[in-house]
This record gives C-alpha cells, structure tokens and sequence, in this order.
C-alpha cells in the first residue's frame, strides 16, 4: 500500500513538474525552434526573450501598476477585514451572526454575476481605466474571504483575555490594536499570501475595468502576445514565469507564517 502510494503521489508530482520545465525551457528558444521542437531541449540558452521583455518601457509599467493595485488591494483589505471580524468576535448575539451570515453569503456569489451592475457602478463614479478603480474593486470583491478567515480564527481567542484588558480601561480601539492584532500575526499572514495570489493572478477585473495600456496589469498584457492566427509562446511562457516569480517568492519566505496560521486556531488550548 505505502508503495502504490508513493508510485500515485510520482505520477502526480510529474504531472505538475513536466509543464513547468516544460514551459522553463521554452523560454530560452525562439519562435521557430519551439514550433520545430516543441519538448525538446532548446539548441542553445539564449536569454533573449527576458532581455526583450524587461527592455520594453511597457512591460516594466505592467509590471509597476500590478505590484501597486496587488499592494494596495492587500492592505486595504487585511485592514477592513481585520476590524470587521474583531468587531463580529465581540458581537456573541443574533446581530453579529447575522452580519457574519452575510459576508459568508458574499463568498457564494460568482464574479460573473455582478458584472454588469459593477462595471455601471464603477463607470458612474468614473474610475474606469484607474488603478484606484481596481484596488476599491478588489477590496470589496475579496473582503469577504478574508473576515471569513480572519474571524474564525479571532474567536479561538480566549475572551478572557480581551474581558481582562477592558476591566484596565483599555478601549476597543486599543484592544484591537495591541492585543487581537499582534496575536493574529500567523493568521493575518497567511491571509495576506492567499489576497496576494488572487490580486495578482486577476485577469477579469481588469479585462473589464482597463482598455488604456498606461494602467494595464501583467496578467492582462500577457495576453498581448496572442494574436488571431499566430502566438508567440516563447515570449507569452517568458511573461509567466516573470509573472510567477513574485508569488514564488513571497511563498518561499512567507512559508512558516502560512503553515502557522493554517493551523492557528484549529485546536484550542
């Protein structure tokens, strides 16, 4: 048994492991030789199409206007969320449940749903082909994730502690900020890399929201490179792993603080 499932657990690593060398080594050849070649190792290790991408003035501001909505969207949202849900861990009654009830509602609706009603909203309040547009778009798309998360972790707090700050004469505010917060470090951050892979990897917002190149994202410039008859792999697969790396990254140095608030609040003490 434990060999039949390591064989499973092989093929399935492998499954995911091939297209990534895959579309790795795709990088490094041109056009033609990929079209010539398509699995095949590339002739020679030409970092042509990394040079061409960063040199473009266009790619780098894709890249700027995605790393800025994505930062800002992020905070905005921990922040938001993280008052709502400590105001929710204080409301035991029938009225926070009921506000609870509703951002867990807001989870269950598809994006696709809102599309028009939040495009005539956004289009009223003119901030179409702005990034501001995006981070308040964002923000409020994500917002209930992240309090979903956030408070259920909140209320594996014990209430005695935030009972004890208030007998000091501790106000809500201070509680908040030097007692829920500082405890909810793992959890916070563990959010933060789950809004950062959402924010990041959106195409559909900004397919709706963007038409001007100056305020594009990444994810939506890549489709810049996919034409009606023909597509430049090499340099779409270029544009992706570029696009990855961030989220590799964050992942990598963020791994002990996503592991520690995926489990935080799963048992109490």
């Amino acid at each position: 048994m434990k060999i039949f499932k390591g064989g499973m657990l092989a093929i399935y690593a492998l499954l995911i492991i091939i297209p990534i060398v895959s579309i790795f080594f795709t990088t490094f050849k041109s056009s033609k030789e990929m079209y010539d070649n398509i699995l095949g190792l590339p002739s020679s290790f030409t970092f042509d199409n990394y040079i061409e991408l960063f040199a473009s003035k266009t790619m780098s501001t894709y890249f700027m206007n995605s790393v800025i909505v994505t930062i800002f969207s992020v905070t905005f949202t921990l922040f938001f969320a993280s008052l709502i849900a400590y105001a929710l861990t204080r409301m035991s009654n029938w009225f926070g449940n009921s506000i609870f009830a509703l951002f867990t509602l807001g989870m269950m609706v598809p994006a696709q749903v809102n599309m028009s009603p939040l495009y005539d909203l956004v289009y009223s309040l003119g901030l179409t082909n702005t990034r501001i547009g995006l981070i308040v778009v964002n923000t409020a798309v994500t917002l209930p994730v992240a309090v979903f998360i956030l408070t259920g972790f909140m209320k594996s707090l014990p209430r005695s502690l935030f009972e004890a700050s208030m007998m000091d004469g501790a106000s809500n505010w201070a509680i908040y900020r030097r007692i829920a917060i500082p405890l909810s470090l793992p959890s916070l951050a563990a959010t933060s890399i789950f809004l950062f892979v959402m924010h990041w990897n959106d195409l559909f917002y900004p397919l709706l929201f963007i038409t001007e190149n100056k305020y594009k994202t990444l994810p939506l410039a890549l489709l810049e490179f996919q034409g009606e008859y023909i597509t430049n792999y090499p340099m779409l697969f270029t544009g992706v792993i570029i696009a990855s790396a961030p989220m590799v990254i964050a992942y990598v140095f963020l791994q002990r603080y996503f592991i520690a608030g995926m489990t935080a609040g799963s048992v109490k003490g």
